[in-house]
C-alpha cells in the first residue's frame, strides 16, 4: 500500500522553507510559534494517514500493511511527543520572562 503520507524530505527539498513558514518568519512569529503551529499541521496529517493504513490493512490483513501503519503510528508518536515539548517550552519561558520583570 502506497500512502499519500507527509514526506519530510519535500519539505525543505532545496534548503528553504514553505512560504507559508517564511511569510511568518518575515512577520515576526516567535520560532517556537512557528514549530508549534507547524506540528499540529503535521499531526493532522499523520492522522489521516494513520486512519488511511489502519483502514487497508484491515482490508487486506497483509504483513506490509501492518508495517505502514506501525510506520505511521511511529510518526504520529514522534509528532506529539515534540509538540508536547512547544508547550513545556513555551511555559518555561513564560516563567522565566515573569521572574525577571
Amino acid at each position: 500500500m502506497k500512502t499519500r503520507g507527509y514526506k519530510m524530505e519535500t519539505l525543505f527539498k532545496d534548503s528553504e522553507l514553505p512560504a507559508h513558514l517564511q511569510r511568518m518568519v518575515d512577520a515576526g512569529v516567535s520560532g517556537l510559534d512557528i514549530m508549534h503551529g507547524e506540528l499540529k499541521n503535521l499531526m493532522l496529517m499523520a492522522e489521516s494517514d494513520l486512519a488511511e493504513a489502519s483502514e487497508q490493512e484491515q482490508r487486506s490483513e497483509e504483513a506490509m500493511d501492518s508495517m505502514v501503519r506501525t510506520e505511521c503510528e511511529g510518526r504520529l508518536d514522534a509528532l506529539v511527543a515534540v509538540y508536547e515539548l512547544t508547550y513545556q517550552l513555551s511555559f518555561a519561558i513564560g516563567e522565566r520572562n515573569e521572574a525577571t520583570r
